[in-house]
């Protein structure tokens, strides 16, 4: 009995030291796709002087500038590089069929018109969106507007089965992305470490809205809202090329390191 147990356990180490090694992934980050909010008849969110579609195609490019320059191994596509609308639905189409690993859309956030002078004055700095349940307050108010751009759409009603004034369709979009809202929070949570700590802007956190074009990629997706164009110094800064460029580095610094854990993992 003794010497059965010895025998068993030399098979055992035999077999744990000279077990093929567990193969590593090879996984890179080889693709992003950087989409630019609204355009053409679509104007987005405005301040007193600017057009929400005007400033974050400019920082947008600025992006993904950086990117190309700096890690010359990641193609960079646009959802658009000109002031023209993509509709709601074609933004993630452009994710999907060029097999995006990395989704990132950049815009500027805003007040309701109905909110007091004083609250837009006090109200300012940077959010980043992923998917998720948390539809409350500012949240809804958002995952609002940034859908509701299908109403510009022609026969949308035929195209989306969602309405964007509606919380039950948040609800919905809430039971999806699940897959990839670990790394979407991951990159969200970069970004605006660097807002706050290297590009000099306040940070309002990382928070979760049922957006369509997060709900409807199929990669890890973040919504970068770089600042109120309903706060007036907010939105003077905004305008500033140096600022634009602060955003959009620390836009692309959070991308690399996200870029470079993931692929550390191999």
């Amino acid at each position: 009995m003794k010497n059965n147990a010895i025998v068993f356990l030399l098979i055992a180490i035999t077999l744990l030291t000279s077990s093929t090694p567990i193969p590593t992934s090879d996984f890179k980050v080889k693709t992003v796709i950087i989409d630019p909010g609204h355009g053409g008849k679509d104007p987005g969110t405005q301040g007193k002087f600017t057009k929400e579609k005007d400033l974050v195609l400019d920082v947008s490019l600025k992006v993904g500038g950086y990117i190309e320059e700096y890690l010359p191994d990641v193609k960079v596509i646009y959802t658009r590089t000109t002031d023209n609308f993509i509709t709601l639905k074609g933004r993630p189409k452009i994710a999907n069929d060029n097999n995006g690993d990395v989704f990132i859309s950049i815009h500027a956030n805003a007040l309701p018109a109905d909110v007091s002078a004083e609250r837009k004055n006090a109200i300012y700095g940077t959010e980043t969106y992923v998917m998720g349940a948390q539809n409350t307050g500012r949240n809804l108010e958002v995952s609002k507007r940034e859908n509701s751009v299908i109403l510009l759409e022609e026969d949308y009603e035929k195209e989306y089965d969602f309405d964007p004034s509606s919380p039950e369709s948040a609800i919905l979009f809430s039971l999806t992305q699940s897959a990839f809202q670990y790394n979407s929070i991951k990159l969200a949570t970069k970004i605006e470490d660097q807002f706050e700590r290297r590009a000099g802007r306040r940070s309002l956190g990382v928070k979760q809205s049922s957006l369509y074009v997060l709900w409807s990629t199929a990669m890890p997706s973040v919504l970068v809202e770089i600042g109120f164009l309903t706060n007036p110094k907010e939105e003077k800064e905004l305008n500033d090329p140096s600022i634009q460029g602060n955003i959009a580095s620390g836009i692309f610094r959070a991308f690399r390191d996200y870029k470079n854990e993931i692929e550390s993992l191999n």
